[in-house]
């Protein structure tokens, strides 16, 4: 080969070069896919197709409104059955499977602690709407939740407890993520309003007996019970208190917002409180959730989940991409207001909300009602 045969065949390869380097990388199409987890059999299945309803309504609004990007948002929804392997493994499906790019979920704080080490390590945005556990404050750099922890609640609920006179309080808890977590913060932050802790009892979440430990409790002679159960577990137990005397008024958290607890346990539910995380819901969202529903029973996590899917969708938008890492640093930098939950969310360094404030539920006629005190 002769020189200027080798300068032609070098000048092809730098220009080749050169048009590669410049070429624009292909435009992603089609719709972008968000993954969604819930609780849509078992126990909480209530709460969590509640959170689906608010869920779609946010589909519709952010697809109405041009979508992510300039293209469609497809929510994938799937079943965690509020259960460790269950949520796993539905995790694995929407990273592996459906390819979403950020997950909203989940409802149940052990769902998002078992599915938080996967979406971790694919590097996928994770935000759950409704999981309190303390330890999902350091599930991981890529999980965050709007709705606040449960060290929040306990000495809200402590402080309102003391605050009435109501010092000497027993304390029946599910054992599971949500339930152990709260009844350690329940401890430390009674003791610190200066009350004490009569009794302490545990169950099962699958158990529907809790007889040995409301005998327990009554023997006790509380000036009230706090109880941290889900729904079948407080509709059983509140029940078998009744039957065995306990008369110290009964205090539960939110996972006591499920509508189903009371309309089962009619009168003798009468009287019982819970704390509640505030929302901010409008009247415009509650008639679009009746109209989704066919009924008024709006669950306080749909706030959330309503208001999760809008935070990831903007943070999408923010980072310019679908690149986990980018929307990942879009969501620590959110201000997000005017919704449905909190006035205002942002988030700490470790992925949950600065603030938090809360309200008291009382039961009457078989109607949680928000107390004014």
């Amino acid at each position: 080969m002769n020189k200027t045969a080798t300068w032609m065949v070098v000048i092809v390869v730098v220009v080749l070069g050169l048009v590669l380097l410049n070429k624009s990388p292909e435009k992603e199409t089609g719709p972008i896919k968000i993954g969604f987890m819930g609780p849509f059999t078992g126990d909480l299945a209530n709460i969590g197709k509640n959170a689906q309803a608010a869920v779609q309504i946010a589909e519709e609004e952010i697809n109405a409104g041009g979508g992510i990007l300039g293209r469609t948002l497809e929510v994938v929804y799937e079943d965690d059955q509020c259960t460790g392997a269950p949520a796993a493994n539905a995790v694995s499906k929407l990273i592996n499977t459906d390819k979403v790019v950020a997950i909203l979920g989940a409802t149940c704080s052990g769902a998002t602690l078992a599915a938080a080490p996967v979406a971790e390590a694919a590097g996928i945005p994770m935000l759950s709407y409704c999981s309190t556990a303390p330890a999902v404050s350091d599930a991981g750099d890529y999980i965050f939740r709007n709705v606040p922890s449960d060290n929040f609640q306990a000495t809200f609920g402590a402080n309102y407890l003391v605050g009435k006179g109501l010092k000497n309080v027993a304390l029946v808890y599910i054992k599971n993520d949500w339930g152990l977590g709260l009844k350690d913060a329940l401890k430390s932050a009674l003791a610190a309003a200066g009350g004490t802790l009569v009794a302490e009892e545990s169950y099962d979440p699958t158990s529907k007996d809790l007889r040995s430990q409301m005998t327990k409790v009554r023997d006790a002679t509380p000036d009230a019970v706090y109880f941290v159960g889900y729904t079948d577990g407080t509709i059983a137990g509140l029940k078998q208190a009744k039957e065995l005397g306990v008369t110290a008024p009964l205090f539960g958290a939110d996972a006591w917002d499920d509508s189903k607890i009371w309309s089962s346990l009619g009168s003798v539910g009468e009287g019982a409180m819970y704390t509640l995380v505030g929302t901010n819901s409008s009247d415009e969202f509650k008639q679009k959730m009746q109209a989704k529903l066919g009924a008024p029973d709006l669950i306080y996590c749909s706030n959330y989940a309503y208001d999760g899917l809008k935070i990831l969708a903007k943070s999408i938008e923010r980072a310019g991409a679908t690149d986990g890492e980018k929307v990942k640093d879009a969501l620590y930098k959110t201000e997000y207001a005017g919704g449905v939950s909190s006035d205002e969310i942002k988030f700490d360094a470790n992925g949950d909300p600065t603030d938090a404030n809360y309200s008291i539920k009382l039961i009457k006629g078989g109607v949680a009602t928000e107390m004014v005190e």
